[in-house]
């Protein structure tokens, strides 16, 4: 466990806490972690959480099939990143959605009651957490409102010149590479990969990006 502790310290919910204070968190926290293989599922649709979970190693996506097989991306989870938080009302339900291991990937486990009330030792930067932990609800609010701005424009070019323009301001760069392939892509914007594909290659002859793979350059 001790040696997630330097990506624990890089994370929004432990921010300002340092090395040695989230050392002696952990067990009062009861935190645990599992490893994951490529394609495992991590939680299923209907299962119920009672932890809030932080990516060390890896990534997720949190993805919904439709009873016909027709996949859509609602997030992509990199290593630092906190999820589950959405579910720790006692009244919240099961999950609603899958979450699978898109690489090998490693999840560390934190009891959201230990997380949220105040332990025993009455830890000083235990407020701070549980003030990380509102701060970040609040950012994962603010990115769901921005998928919802790529999934309201109407065409698929308005949808990926939305979704390009976002992560390129995100990665303060014209030139950049984003966390998904085509269809993944395709999956996340809820288009069809064909049209998308076409798409792309229309703003390519049009002078309006570049790109290789995952990689873009947005041109002026």
């Amino acid at each position: 466990m001790k040696k997630f502790i330097s990506i624990l310290k890089n994370t929004s919910l432990f921010s300002g806490v340092n090395e040695n204070e989230i050392e002696a968190m952990l067990s009062c926290l009861g935190a645990q972690y599992r490893t994951y293989p490529k394609g495992a599922y991590i939680f299923r649709r209907g299962n119920q959480l009672q932890r809030i979970m932080i990516l060390a190693e890896g990534c997720l996506h949190i993805q919904k099939d439709d009873y016909w097989g027709n996949r859509s991306i609602l997030a992509h989870i990199s290593p630092g990143e906190m999820f589950g938080e959405a579910y720790i009302a006692p009244q919240s339900g099961p999950i609603l959605n899958d979450v699978i291991a898109v690489e090998n990937s490693a999840v560390l486990f934190f009891n959201v009651k230990k997380l949220i009330t105040t332990c025993p030792s009455v830890c000083p930067f235990h407020a701070k957490v549980v003030e990380n932990m509102f701060f970040a609800i609040s950012e994962k609010n603010r990115r769901l409102v921005q998928k919802l701005g790529h999934m309201c424009e109407r065409t698929t070019r308005e949808k990926l010149i939305s979704y390009l323009s976002e992560e390129a301001e995100k990665q303060k760069s014209a030139s950049f590479t984003i966390p998904f392939n085509r269809q993944q892509l395709a999956d996340y914007l809820s288009v069809d990969r064909s049209a998308m594909s076409n798409e792309l290659c229309k703003m390519r002859d049009e002078g309006l990006i570049r790109f290789h793979k995952n990689a873009f350059v947005l041109l002026s």
